[in-house]
């Protein structure tokens, strides 16, 4: 048996988001290496020489009752990922302002122009989250900031950041591969001043910053807004997304627990983005 031989599952799921992101970081634990974003779901990969029978038995989401997720598998010989991943990677703009894209795209006419490889990593700028927070980020003076970026992804907030002006930027993500491709990205950016870390909010208690950014889901956020609260600097600003807009009531009221007050608001597709003031 080949190791070049590949088994794709196909992954229909609704909602799309957030259940794909999550189906994505379970599928990766369990061994699948490569994913591809569809309008419906997701395509996960996984070498066959890797595959067992029982390989779907830990991906909890699949036995949530709160999703719909359906799947068909095949077999695929010689997988050009390279291909594949530039087939599916289109570049974006934001604003007419900042520009996120691949190597292979050609070099834009905006003030900002960040280049990623996603990897297996979120955020290129195409889901409605990082876009909205890539708005917020445009519109607010980050020059000599602290920044955070939690939940970092891709890196590519903390890259704009640091494009922006701030002076010094934690880049934090849980994920292991989140954490090397924010490496990546960060270096093949140039960046000089984001320090990227793998961990939770615990590794910034005794942190202070002027700005955090938090793109993540929303019950990680309402554990974690009493921690970013005590973090901030006095008139510090909080961003937040990776929710729909019916979770604005919790969300805010958690905040006004810690003297955060609700400033600005962006919607994207029944995605929001809230920008809070300390």
């Amino acid at each position: 048996m080949s190791d070049a031989v590949y088994l794709a599952y196909r992954f229909t799921v609704e909602p799309v988001q957030p259940v794909s992101d999550i189906l994505v970081a379970e599928l990766g634990y369990a061994g699948f290496e490569s994913f591809v974003e569809t309008e419906t779901g997701v395509i996960a990969y996984i070498r066959k020489i890797e595959w067992h029978p029982s390989i779907l038995e830990d991906i909890q989401i699949l036995n949530s009752e709160e999703f719909s997720i359906t799947y068909a598998q095949e077999e695929i010989e010689q997988i050009n990922w390279n291909q594949e991943w530039e087939k599916n990677f289109k570049p974006i703009v934001v604003e007419d302002l900042c520009t996120v894209r691949a190597t292979f795209h050609e070099e834009p006419n905006t003030a900002f122009d960040i280049v990623i490889e996603p990897k297996m990593s979120f955020g290129t700028g195409h889901h409605e989250t990082t876009h909205m927070m890539i708005q917020h980020i445009l519109k607010t003076d980050f020059i000599n900031k602290s920044v955070l970026d939690m939940g970092s992804g891709t890196g590519v907030l903390a890259i704009l950041s640091e494009m922006k002006g701030a002076k010094a930027i934690d880049a934090i993500d849980i994920d292991n591969w989140c954490y090397l491709n924010s490496l990546e990205n960060t270096e093949r950016n140039k960046c000089q001043n984001i320090s990227v870390y793998q961990g939770d909010a615990s590794l910034i208690k005794e942190r202070k910053y002027d700005i955090i950014l938090a793109n993540i889901n929303r019950n990680i956020l309402l554990k974690d807004i009493k921690t970013y609260a005590s973090c901030l600097n006095n008139n510090g600003i909080l961003f937040l997304s990776g929710f729909y807009k019916n979770d604005i009531p919790v969300l805010e009221k958690e905040c006004k627990k810690h003297m955060l007050k609700l400033d600005e608001k962006i919607e994207r597709n029944n995605w929001v983005s809230l920008k809070f003031l300390y």
